[in-house]
């Protein structure tokens, strides 16, 4: 019987994390198309990803309708309407990092994790943009090898959100595509999205160090809380 399944459920001891981890040990460039990516929960992934030369992450975000509806009856030049979009991108971004950092767990783990993230922003290994035009449900991985290796890349597409728990605790239904002419098309899709998208990377690592529980910004007294806590 064939083990080389194109499926990954999370069942049985193969878990998406566990494919990534195989797969992206000698990946160049590995991008994400998702509808959630929550920055909590990055300490069950990166430890994959440290021989990833670049990282891209692509979100969707749900433009309010009252900002549709001004930007469909404003009568601005092309280029301010653009503007005024990337404007509420970011503005729903930190609404979104803010109550998710809300409720996530307040560790270690989850804090090295954090910070890892943020670092590597820093460092310009990874990169967040958000795509404002419409809502984006889709959930595609895209992994491109380092030259000489199996073949070009592979594409994971499916059910699990770049979350641990997509990763990693829900039954979820994903297949792997080892076609380079399904590499192409998802490459090319992606980027594609990726031209039209707003760079949100420093609003993601500004709403975490100003406006959550890990701003540096604490006084001694909320500090020695958080410590008893």
């Amino acid at each position: 019987m064939s083990t080389d399944l194109t499926f990954i459920t999370n069942e049985s001891n193969r878990n998406l994390l566990d494919r990534f981890e195989v797969l992206i040990k000698d990946t160049l460039f590995f991008d994400c198309l998702v509808g959630y990516f929550y920055s909590s929960g990055f300490h069950a992934i990166y430890q994959s990803l440290e021989n990833t030369e670049k990282i891209r992450i692509l979100i969707g975000i749900n433009t309010s309708r009252q900002t549709l509806e001004l930007l469909e009856s404003a009568q601005k030049p092309k280029r301010q309407q653009i503007d005024f979009s990337h404007a509420e991108a970011k503005q729903e971004v930190e609404k979104l990092v803010q109550n998710e950092m809300e409720v996530s767990e307040d560790n270690r783990n989850v804090e090295q994790g954090v910070h890892k993230f943020i670092e590597w922003i820093r460092s310009g290994k990874l990169e967040i943009r958000a795509y404002p035009s419409q809502n984006i449900h889709a959930k595609l991985y895209i992994m491109t090898f380092k030259e000489g290796d199996r073949d070009t890349g592979r594409v994971i597409t499916g059910s699990s959100n770049f979350t641990q728990a997509g990763l990693v605790d829900n039954l979820e239904f994903n297949v792997e595509l080892k076609n380079s002419s399904d590499y192409d098309f998802a490459k090319n899709k992606f980027e594609e999205l990726w031209k039209n998208a707003v760079d949100v990377s420093e609003k993601y690592v500004q709403t975490i160090q100003d406006k959550t529980w890990l701003s540096q910004n604490i006084t001694p007294y909320q500090l020695y809380l958080k410590f008893l806590y």
